[in-house]
């Protein structure tokens, strides 16, 4: 079984991409690893190349700036790497985005076994999303619970619309839980860097009288709906976490303040009873241990 690591990423330095730890997180499992680097502003390339790594292969970008509607550049630039990768399953990941070192061997063991079903397209991953802070998470509606991050190669796999998940020829992936987390740290950088990163990504989205609309009176990130996070974090986040100062959450005391109310507890059952899932999820124990006949699937939402 041979692996490939994915990601893409631009101006991972004028914006705080922790793209290398990114990078480093899920390496140790990968055969291969693609960086697709965008026409930059600033030394991307070389952050990228820094790394040292033999497994890494760079490819070079241009971002087509006439794509802005609903993020489809996002998803362009997601298969430009996708279509370099030779593993057998690919593991994508996004720039702002990091596996802890524990769920390394559980995902490895996870693709070796699920290899030769040729029913299961992916591997579905529970999502934390910081926000405001490296011990602060979010816990309200509107912020994706899963998604996909492992997919399988050579069958026509592609990333879907802003490049949050995948399809096969329009369709919803066939997926198993992975039995791993993703970090999400986009939302966890100093205001100033935060505001710029969110300006420049609204691009992709908006044209720019609705961008001056929106920035001209600044741009303020509510610290709400947020509850502590208070376990482990990736060894290769350390570093990063060790020198954000911008952190004013760091404290433990200023943390208890942020405890999960019943009212947000109820909220967020409900949401999770009626999410929309961009996938097709197989119960693991009904998988046969080859690829030879179809399973059930439980029904989407």
């Amino acid at each position: 079984m041979k692996i490939s690591g994915a990601t893409f990423v631009r101006n991972a330095i004028r914006f705080d991409y922790p793209v290398t730890e990114s990078i480093r997180s899920i390496l140790p499992i990968c055969d291969e690893f693609i960086v697709n680097v965008g026409d930059s502003e600033d030394d991307t390339l070389a952050l990228i190349e820094s790394i040292g790594d033999p497994k890494i292969r760079i490819i070079a970008s241009r971002w087509d700036e006439s794509l802005r509607q609903g993020g489809r550049i996002l998803s362009q630039q997601t298969d430009i790497a996708l279509r370099e990768c030779r593993g057998d399953w690919i593991f994508y990941i996004q720039a702002d985005e990091v596996v802890h070192e524990k769920y390394l061997e559980t995902v490895r063991q996870k693709m070796e076994l699920l290899l030769p079903i040729d029913q299961v397209e992916g591997l579905l991953f529970d999502f934390k999303h910081f926000f405001g802070s490296y011990f602060l998470i979010k816990d309200e509606r509107g912020w994706y619970r899963r998604e996909i991050r492992v997919i399988r190669n050579h069958v026509g796999v592609t990333s879907w619309k802003d490049a949050q998940g995948f399809r096969l020829k329009g369709r919803k992936l066939r997926v198993v839980h992975s039995g791993a987390e993703v970090y999400h740290y986009g939302w966890a950088r100093n205001p100033a860097i935060m505001a710029a990163k969110q300006r420049n990504l609204d691009r992709y989205w908006h044209d720019d009288k609705w961008i001056e609309h929106k920035y001209s009176e600044g741009f303020d990130v509510k610290i709400r709906g947020v509850v502590p996070f208070e376990n482990s974090h990736p060894a290769v986040m350390r570093d990063r976490i060790e020198k954000a100062d911008w952190d004013v959450f760091k404290n433990h005391e200023m943390r208890k303040q942020f405890r999960r109310s019943i009212k947000r507890r109820i909220a967020a059952l409900f949401d999770s009873i009626g999410e929309y899932r961009n996938y097709v999820l197989l119960d693991a124990k009904e998988l046969p241990s080859n690829g030879s006949r179809q399973t059930e699937t439980r029904p989407d939402r």
